[in-house]
């Protein structure tokens, strides 16, 4: 059956992630922290932006085709960076960056990703993206960038909404930490699920490969120490100063939701601001991104490049981001929705539903290009307080 029939939509291939990966993966994919109310909340304020159909506009041939931060994409979605992405499933870096790379859309990889920049970079090619998780040790963090640049990552995108780990409960009852250390129950759910376990077993446990190249060179780590210990750092506005100043290409500040933090990045340099709650990941108590992006957008002004993540599921999700004030939008765990459920192929796949579900409402609206969607949206008011 083909998988246009059988997948026409991102919940078609989220049901099936669910039936085919690990229990404990699937907890780490689908979870967000506390009572995950953040996510709800994403939909909840993406829905309220309508859209007027238009009509009597003749024929509408929509070029989604975008600009963004120099480079040339397919559209303005691209791939958020997830963190140990290759347990998710295996080998899904390699197969992410190679869809971006045929697609023409841009795919961020992690620092704490299974596969090494070296291995990732060339794949990629002219449309990768580097996410830094910033390492508390200077000279790591020098070595780190150099590696990402020489291995042909074009944007630098530092995320900076974690001052400290998230409890996400999901993932403790699940009995996961990064990096994985199997158990008992663990091995009970890898056998059952078949496909899986056969593409770990070809591509190798997942490990922060990264990051244990300079475990064994940090002469304070405690004997006790995993990979994930170098990434302890809590950074400020002198680290990203020394970012900045050690980055020739554009930066990127992921994490922001606070307006006020929006000139200050402007001023230290940044070329685009990453309006995202880390997708409920981080901090319960988040404000919906849609609601930070507006806000951000109108103490900007039209000019500085944003980026929206949070929530993201169709095409017609990206023209209400646009249409807020977005210049792009990244989707993260989508992605690894289709690759639980399609596996390689499956990133492809959802990149066409995305196209088509694109194109579609943009005739619906009666424009021609993506960013024309801040012209056409409108949200209704909120109801009268009784």
């Amino acid at each position: 059956m083909s998988p246009d029939l059988r997948y026409p939509a991102l919940s078609d291939l989220k049901a099936t992630c669910k039936r085919r990966v690990p229990w404990f993966v699937w907890e780490y994919l689908d979870s967000a922290t506390g009572r995950e109310s953040v996510k709800p909340r994403n939909r909840a304020e993406l829905d309220k932006v309508l859209f007027r159909p238009a009509i009597l506009r003749g024929a509408i041939v929509p070029d989604l085709s975008t600009r963004f931060l120099g480079q040339d994409y397919a559209m303005p979605v691209g791939v958020a960076p997830i963190g140990m992405s290759g347990l998710i499933w295996p080998g899904a870096e390699a197969a992410l960056a190679g869809m971006a790379q045929g697609t023409r859309l841009p795919y961020c990889l992690s620092t704490v990703a299974t596969r090494l920049p070296e291995e990732i970079g060339p794949i990629a090619g002219d449309m990768g993206w580097f996410q830094l998780y910033p390492p508390k040790d200077p000279a790591i963090r020098a070595d780190i960038l150099t590696r990402a640049h020489k291995a042909g990552f074009r944007v630098l995108v530092l995320t900076v909404d974690l001052p400290g780990p998230s409890r996400r409960e999901r993932q403790l009852r699940a009995q996961l930490a990064i990096p994985p250390k199997l158990t008992p129950a663990m091995l009970w759910q890898i056998a059952q699920r078949p496909a899986w376990a056969l593409g770990t077993l070809r591509h190798g446990q997942p490990r922060l490969r990264l990051m244990e190249d300079y475990l064994k060179l940090d002469g304070n780590a405690p004997s006790t120490a995993h990979p994930g210990y170098l990434l302890r750092a809590a950074p400020d506005w002198d680290y990203l100063h020394a970012v900045r100043a050690l980055w020739e290409g554009p930066l990127v500040v992921k994490g922001v939701l606070d307006p006020q933090d929006a000139d200050p990045l402007r001023a230290a340099g940044v070329d685009a601001i990453w309006v995202s709650n880390h997708g409920g990941r981080q901090f319960d108590g988040a404000p919906p991104a849609l609601d930070a992006l507006r806000q951000i957008r109108a103490t900007l002004g039209p000019e500085m490049p944003l980026i929206y993540d949070g929530g993201i599921e169709t095409g017609l999700d990206v023209l209400r981001a646009l249409a807020f004030g977005a210049n792009f939008t990244m989707m993260g765990r989508g992605w690894h929705y289709a690759l639980g459920a399609l596996g390689a192929q499956g990133g492809s796949h959802l990149a066409q539903i995305l196209r088509d579900d694109m194109a579609s409402n943009m005739m619906q609206m009666g424009i021609t290009r993506p960013e024309q969607a801040a012209t056409q949206g409108w949200a209704p008011s909120p109801a009268p307080e009784s």
